[in-house]
């Protein structure tokens, strides 16, 4: 593991700044597909206990990732926006209640409370993150004894403000808000523990820092919430005695399997299973301080090309994205011509976004910072 980048079989003449959008899959999970794939059309179902084993170790890794109690306490549903809707629509709301969101979401963490605002009579407490000061201040000032929810995300996508999740779990906690959050701009891209953070609810799409296939996500939830999420998802494999099919009586599991209703995405968990893998091999440490160094190197050269940095500049507060205009200020163009070169990055929060993994070498980043020069001179 000497060079992390010879793992992946990336095109040489491609430059992937886009981990906060979709990721590349590393060598071992496209083999791990390929061999799943084969062994299907090759025996069918015969191995079908081994497939089950699989899912059992990948959720043992996903407790790993999110430092959860235990692996019974993860589920594995289709995409953050199907778990962050499990809780809007499965929580017991009222006439009168309200929750605090963010203005800059990704439409996953805006919709789904949208949706259960109107059907249920709730108020949103807005909160615009971009000019605050203090995050965690502005958002927890319009917490009050009405307020059943804050839902906020780890890392905002656009900007890449890293929000201080502790702090937000210690003063929720002795209120009657939930603590709801959307991991999926921080699992695989640096340390993260639901214990500390105190957290009632998480959902994290695979497709970005954990370098897994889009169709598969991380659900997680206190297990003292099993019973006050209401179920609107029903099938064979929720039951507490999957498996038993010619059993009329059910009720759903005592762990989180109650929320996954039928079957499994075999081919995702197997998909997944080797990028996180990989992730545990390389540590998760070791994988913040890598990407923390490519941020700052990039940031560094940015600000020598006069550009302007949109994310914010403190460390406790930047994950895995650079969101940057350019001097000129034509994000658009600039972006255009960076992927006519071969630069994978987003135009997002009114600039352009780079989001390098633990992986990205160096010459990658100088080829980059090399075309985005010529670009705007």
């Amino acid at each position: 593991m000497a060079s992390y980048s010879e793992l992946f079989d990336l095109d040489p003449q491609l430059v992937h700044l886009n981990h906060a959008g979709v990721a590349p899959w590393p060598r071992d999970t496209v083999q791990a597909i390929t061999r799943f794939a084969y062994e299907n059309a090759r025996w069918g179902s015969q191995h079908y206990a081994m497939w089950m084993q699989h899912e059992d170790e990948l959720r043992e890794l996903a407790r790993w990732l999110i430092d959860a109690e235990s692996k019974d306490e993860i589920a594995f549903l289709k995409n953050t926006s199907e778990g962050l809707s499990l809780v809007a629509q499965g929580l017991d709301w009222h006439a009168g209640d309200n929750m605090v969101l963010v203005t800059e979401e990704f439409p996953s963490n805006r919709i789904p409370w949208e949706a259960a605002a109107v059907r249920h009579d709730v108020a949103i407490r807005w909160v615009s993150l971009h000019e605050a000061e203090d995050p965690e201040h502005a958002l927890l000032e319009l917490v009050d004894d009405r307020t059943r929810l804050m839902s906020v995300s780890s890392v905002q996508y656009a900007r890449g403000l890293k929000l201080d999740l502790p702090t937000l779990g210690e003063a929720l906690k002795d209120t009657p808000a939930l603590f709801c959050v959307d991991a999926i701009q921080s699992l695989g891209s640096h340390a993260f523990s639901v214990k500390e953070a105190q957290i009632d609810f998480l959902a994290a799409d695979a497709h970005k820092w954990m370098l897994g296939p889009e169709g598969i996500a991380v659900f997680w939830t206190r297990p003292e919430h099993y019973e006050r999420l209401g179920l609107s998802q029903y099938g064979w494999h929720m039951t507490e005695r999957a498996g038993h099919f010619e059993e009329r009586e059910w009720s759903p599991a005592s762990t989180a399997r109650r929320f996954e209703c039928g079957s499994m995405n075999t081919i995702g968990i197997y998909a997944l299973h080797a990028s996180l893998t990989l992730l545990h091999r390389v540590g998760i440490i070791e994988i913040e301080e890598r990407i923390a160094d490519r941020i700052e190197q990039l940031d560094q050269v940015l600000r020598a090309l006069d550009c302007k940095i949109l994310t914010p500049s403190g460390i406790d507060r930047r994950a895995g994205i650079l969101t940057f205009t350019p001097p000129e200020g034509n994000s658009q163009h600039v972006y255009e011509q960076l992927l006519g070169r071969g630069v994978l990055c987003a135009l997002r929060g009114g600039g352009i976004r780079f989001s390098p993994h633990f992986y990205t070498p160096a010459y990658a980043l100088q080829s980059a910072l090399e075309s985005l020069q010529e670009i705007i001179d």
